[in-house]
This record gives C-alpha cells, sequence and structure tokens, in this order.
C-alpha cells in the first residue's frame, strides 16, 4: 500500500502535465495518457488528502508569522486572519513605522496583532514570546495553535565571490532564526498540540550554481523541520515544511537595483587573485544570469499562502508542500532521486 501510494504521488503530476500541457510531444503525451490505472489512483488520492476536515474552532486559535513586513508573510497575515484566525504577525519593521505593520495595524481588528520580531535578536524573540502568552486565554493548556517560520533573506554569488560575513547573514536569518524562534515557543506549541509549518524552499531540496548561501541554509532548515516532526510525534504536535518554487516577482527578494549594488560590492570585496582568474567578463556574464532568473517567477503567491493554510487547517496536513510550476517540480524529483550524473547533465551541464 505504502509502494502504491508513494507511486501515485510521483506519477500524478506527469499525468496531469501530459493531459493539460498541448505543447507536449506527441510520443510523450501519448503514453502517459494511456496510464489510466495511475490516473485513477491520482484521483483517489486526491479525494483522500486535498479535501481534509478541517479542525474546529478555528476563530480561537492563535497563530504567529515571522516575516510579514512583506512577501509570503504580509500575505499570509491576511490569508489566515480571513479564515477566521488569532494573527500575531512578526514584523521586522514595526519599531520604524515602516513595512507591512502599518497596513496590518490599520485594519483595526481585534485578531490581526501586530508584534516587533528580528529573529537574529533572542531578546526580542522572548519579548514576542511573553507578549503572546500574556494574552493567551489559558496558557497552560490552551498554548499556541500554529508558528510559521516564514522570515528569509536570499543572496547570489559563487563560492569564491562569496564573503564569510555575506554566507553568516543569510544563515543567521534563515537557519538561525527559525532555529531561534521555534526554540523559543515550541513549549506553546506543545500544550495546544499544535502545528508548526517551515517555510524552506525548493533550493531546500536541490542545489544551484551560485545560490550556495541560500541553499545551505534551506538545506538546514529541511533537515531541522525532520528531525523536530521526528520528535514532536509523541506530542501531537505536526511539523509542516513548505518548499516554494519560483515567486521571486511576487515577493520582492530582488530588484534590478538591488542585484547591481551586491554584484558591486561583491566585486569590490573580492580577493585580487579571484578578480584576476576569473576576470570581469565572466563575472558579468553571472550577474546577468541572475538578472534574468529574477525577473521570471511566478506574481500570484496564493499557491504557497493556500499551503501553508492547510497545514495549519487541515487535520492531516501533508509533511511537505510543493506550490511551485510543473517544471521545478518535475526538476527537483529528478535532482533528488536519480543519479547525479544524469540529472547535473540534464539541469547544470
Amino acid at each position: 500500500m505504502a509502494i502504491l501510494l508513494a507511486t501515485t504521488r510521483i506519477t500524478q503530476p506527469l499525468a496531469r502535465l501530459a493531459l493539460n500541457t498541448p505543447h507536449c510531444k506527441d510520443g510523450a503525451a501519448t503514453s502517459l495518457r494511456l496510464l489510466p490505472k495511475v490516473q485513477a489512483a491520482a484521483s483517489a488520492w486526491r479525494s483522500q488528502r486535498c479535501y481534509a476536515t478541517e479542525v474546529d474552532e478555528i476563530s480561537e486559535r492563535p497563530v504567529l508569522i515571522t516575516g510579514c513586513d512583506s512577501g509570503f508573510g504580509f500575505s499570509l497575515a491576511k490569508f489566515l486572519h480571513e479564515k477566521g484566525f488569532i494573527i500575531y504577525a512578526g514584523c521586522l519593521l514595526k519599531e520604524q513605522g515602516r513595512g507591512g505593520s502599518k497596513d496590518l495595524d490599520n485594519m483595526k481588528s481585534d485578531r490581526m496583532r501586530t508584534v516587533q520580531l528580528n529573529v537574529c535578536d533572542s531578546e526580542e524573540v522572548a519579548r514576542a514570546v511573553d507578549h503572546v502568552t500574556s494574552n493567551l486565554k489559558d496558557p497552560e493548556t490552551g498554548g499556541l495553535w500554529g508558528l510559521v517560520n516564514n522570515a528569509g533573506i536570499s543572496t547570489f554569488g559563487e563560492v569564491e565571490f562569496t564573503s564569510m560575513d555575506t554566507y553568516k547573514e543569510v544563515a543567521e536569518v534563515n537557519l538561525w532564526g527559525t532555529i531561534r524562534t521555534t526554540k523559543a515557543f515550541l513549549p506553546l506549541i506543545r500544550r495546544a498540540k499544535g502545528r508548526v509549518v517551515n517555510i524552506s524552499s525548493m533550493m531546500g531540496r536541490m542545489a544551484n550554481p551560485a545560490r550556495s548561501p541560500y541553499c545551505i541554509t534551506k538545506f538546514g532548515v529541511e533537515a531541522f523541520s525532520d528531525c523536530l516532526r521526528y520528535e514532536m510525534r509523541p506530542h501531537d504536535v505536526k511539523v509542516c515544511i513548505v518548499e516554494p518554487g519560483n515567486f521571486i516577482a511576487g515577493t520582492s527578494l530582488y530588484s534590478p537595483e538591488r542585484i547591481q549594488s551586491i554584484a558591486d560590492k561583491m566585486w569590490d570585496e573580492l580577493p585580487e587573485i579571484v578578480r584576476r582568474d576569473y576576470g570581469r567578463k565572466y563575472f558579468d556574464e553571472q550577474i546577468a544570469k541572475m538578472e534574468s532568473y529574477c525577473s521570471s517567477g511566478s506574481s500570484d503567491t496564493s499557491p504557497v499562502v493556500e499551503s501553508i493554510g492547510h497545514a495549519l487547517t487541515s487535520t492531516t496536513p501533508y509533511t511537505r508542500y510543493h506550490p511551485m510550476d510543473y517544471y521545478w517540480w518535475l526538476r527537483m524529483q529528478v535532482m533528488t532521486h536519480m543519479p547525479a550524473a544524469i540529472s547535473d547533465r540534464l539541469y547544470i551541464y
């Protein structure tokens, strides 16, 4: 049975892709369409998981979200508020009166509560815990239903182009910030038998040239989440991972100006031997590739937000969610399941 479920999970998107993609080669499309049993099993799988029962009394359940200044976090805070949750929206720029906190405060809702929260600052995290605890109806038994570790930053650059300070800066937010915040709020989550939802990335499952600072941290988030899931199962706490694809256009992580600023600083700080060996022409070509990548991606963040919503509301949430288009889904499957000699040749070299 487990093998059947695993098989349908892998083949379902391929079957759907063949049916829905007109530019697919006729031979491949025809062969996939000749899999009625697979398609039937896929339909059964969807009926079992996608329409699962929602948890009761959503309106009484508090959720804390980090990184609500913009992007996924800002959209998620509004989405979950509409569902009836009590939202604690952690915002880095709240005390400065900038970012999403201002818009969220202007909602004038007693279920939308912004909190100053820098996940890199242990004291701010501790104050956020105190603030949430003091507002819970019964901290001893009623705890915090959900924690969404969304706060994150990104950068780019080949290994020889990336400074140690950059590696540490990205890890401090994406990895240590996730661990720090989880450890601080976990007693409240455990008492509520609630949910921890960690936002990883497709690059937490597959590496990519010029993205090592980001990939390292997201691979770490994946490992941390798996370990935590094993440990929390006896406590009826569910730990979910959301692995978005390319949503750069929807999160405003990069702009042409920011890319150029990062590139200029990177070049200025390179050791002379690295500049001489690679040359400015090669360096500029890599920056151009990054600019091209950053102008792509989906501007619609709803697949990510809805995945997080499912993880918080379903009685049987998934372990991993993959809100991404089929190109990236298939690439991730190939790179994580095929021999590296094959996947590298297909996608990297």
